[in-house]
């Protein structure tokens, strides 16, 4: 499976591509979309064209999207919503399905810690790809594309054969409950 990763922003927009064969992660390429300053509709305009021709370029299963974190600023988060309006638009044009996850949850998957900063997921993205990725925007895309390749294929270890998701049972261990399959 291959995936495309992106860390989207209206003045820098990271993506990776890496892909996964047999349980072994590959890092394929990454980079900035970088539309500079000025209107926002032309930035928006740079990044769609950057993102079409990734697409045409790398032809992946799947596009995997970091959620807009909303914190004070209230603008920062419509434009991050802007942006992520065009990668997903570029995405469903293709039928390509778009999956989003909490900046936390990428963190945990790479760096262990959902608390992680930009060096610490680069880290873990170079010590996951055998890279030398420098932190930063195309360190987080990656780190996103690594996320989902590990939830979908955690996810696809648990449904049996029939397509359905086999039982559970809970086991105490250390204080907490930890749930097996029968």
């Amino acid at each position: 499976m291959r995936v495309l990763g992106i860390d989207p922003g209206s003045r820098r927009t990271g993506w990776g591509v890496v892909e996964e064969r047999r349980g072994d992660l590959r890092g394929l390429a990454s980079g900035v979309a970088a539309p500079g300053i000025g209107d926002l509709g032309i930035r928006l305009g740079a990044i769609a064209v950057q993102l079409e021709a990734l697409l045409d370029e790398w032809n992946p299963d799947a596009v995997a999207l970091e959620r807009a974190f909303v914190g004070l600023n209230a603008a920062s988060a419509l434009r991050l919503g802007e942006v992520r309006g065009v990668v997903l638009a570029s995405a469903g044009r293709r039928a390509l399905p778009v999956v989003d996850y909490p900046p936390a949850t990428v963190k945990v998957a790479v760096a262990g810690s959902g608390a992680a900063g930009k060096d610490m997921i680069a880290r873990g993205v170079n010590a996951l790809l055998g890279l030398a990725v420098e932190p930063g925007d195309a360190s987080d895309a990656l780190a996103v594309a690594i996320c989902h390749l590990r939830h979908s294929s955690f996810a696809s270890r648990l449904r049996s054969s029939d397509g359905t998701v086999p039982a559970t049972r809970r086991t105490r261990f250390r204080g907490r409950f930890l749930t097996a399959q029968r």
